[in-house]
């Protein structure tokens, strides 16, 4: 019987991180229930697993683009529900993948009902494509890494603020390199000889960077974009509104005030930090604690100072924000930030907002984290979202990203049209 169930994973069983996969099962008896499973281990040597239970055709066959999972981390039609439902034993645990050499590995198997395996297949899913070249940077004050893609160029130039996750994280670089960008990602502590922890941030780090990045060889994008999450929103805000060069921003659950730390220009505070309020955060049975509630209101008096003068910015600006998001109020944050330009007269702007989304939207088919330590506050929290709904956002949020920096970062070198 064994010997007969084939587990086929179409087009390839190698593929991009954010490709999805075909997962198809033939050689059961008709109508027979089964058990899919997934597993992998990220970097830290944490296990995430995902399990749905399917019933055959009458051919004894399943297809997970085409079959509804009946029971399980979901039901219903979901092609790679497999890969997004992966969850840890452990509590509060993200998925690390932060390396763009190795693959995410995911071994994915079929079990009868009484749990013997009866056929497996593994999937590796990479973070570059085959001549994508990765250069490790450290140069004047930058630490970070250089991704190119292959070929001749010109390619658009994007710098990626991943600066407050764990050092420096290679994932969301390496893809888009592999989808035709140059892109530079870079870390503002906690990576090589950089300090542990930092009080302030200066913006002359990003200055350099984006100098840095403009003189490769293959880049043809007259300015450089910005790709942010989180605390990085805001900072790429402050890099569009006070340096020249910018083009375009992404701007995934920012702030529209300079958060936590003050930031400086020429040794000279131009905004200071918006305050986070711990008496505020709410604690939850699986011990991890809402902090949505708990920064200072941007728009009080007192705080005026930290708004990030977005107006001032030549750039096209594509503002994202998850409704569910339980780290902060991203979707008051974008609304604030959209009146803003326009009561300045400004049309530089889209926006995007995800019913049902999480804080942490990332490339596509990667597990979706409930909650993990966040490296701030020093403790648990829970990032929000619906999974089914958080993964659905991720994937129509990457193809986003990737046309709009397609359509704002001009690659034409004849280009010498005056901005007068």
């Amino acid at each position: 019987m064994s010997n007969q169930v084939r587990l086929r994973l179409l087009p390839s069983a190698r593929c991009l991180f954010d490709e999805p996969v075909q997962v198809k099962v033939a050689g059961l008896r008709s109508k027979q229930v089964v058990t899919m499973r997934a597993r992998s281990t990220d970097e830290k040597g944490v296990v995430f697993s995902s399990s749905a239970t399917y019933r055959a055709d009458s051919s004894g066959e399943i297809d997970l683009s085409r079959d509804a999972s009946v029971s399980g981390n979901y039901v219903g039609v979901e092609p790679m529900g497999l890969l997004w439902s992966m969850r840890s034993d452990v509590l509060h645990k993200r998925f690390q993948k932060t390396n763009s050499l190795n693959p995410h590995v995911v071994n994915f198997s079929v079990h009868e009902e009484e749990g013997r395996m009866v056929a497996e297949a593994t999937n590796e899913r990479f973070l570059m494509v085959d001549g994508v070249s990765r250069v490790p940077v450290k140069q004047g004050n930058i630490r970070g890494v250089l991704f190119t893609p292959p070929g001749e160029g010109p390619f658009p130039a994007v710098l990626d603020l991943y600066t407050f996750g764990d050092g420096l994280s290679e994932k969301r670089a390496a893809l888009l390199a592999s989808r035709g960008f140059l892109v530079l990602t870079v870390a503002l502590y906690g990576h090589d000889d950089l300090p542990k922890n930092i009080k302030e941030v200066h913006l002359e780090y990003f200055e350099e960077s984006i100098k840095f990045l403009k003189n490769q060889d293959k880049v043809g994008s007259n300015g450089v974009g910005i790709i942010s999450l989180s605390k990085s929103g805001d900072l790429a805000l402050s890099v569009a509104s006070y340096l020249p060069g910018v083009q375009a921003v992404v701007c995934i659950n920012g702030c529209s005030a300079n958060v936590a730390l003050p930031l400086y220009y020429k040794n000279r505070q131009i905004l200071s930090a918006l305050k986070f309020d711990i008496n505020k955060m709410i604690s939850t049975e699986s011990g991890a604690f809402i902090t949505k509630y708990g920064m200072h209101d941007t728009l009080k008096e007192e705080n005026k100072a930290s708004l990030v003068p977005i107006e001032r910015a030549s750039g096209q600006f594509l503002f994202v924000a998850s409704e569910d998001d339980f780290n902060w109020d991203s979707k008051a944050y974008m609304d604030e930030m959209v009146d803003r330009l326009k009561r300045h007269g400004k049309e530089n702007f889209e926006s995007v907002s995800y019913p049902g989304a999480g804080h942490y939207l990332e490339p596509p088919f990667g597990p979706y984290c409930p909650s993990s330590f966040h490296g701030y506050v020093g403790i648990p929290v829970l990032w929000g979202g619906e999974p089914r709904a958080h993964a659905a956002a991720e994937v129509h949020l990457w193809r986003k990203i990737q046309e709009f920096f397609r359509t704002h970062l001009n690659c034409d070198k004849t280009e010498t049209k005056s901005k007068l």
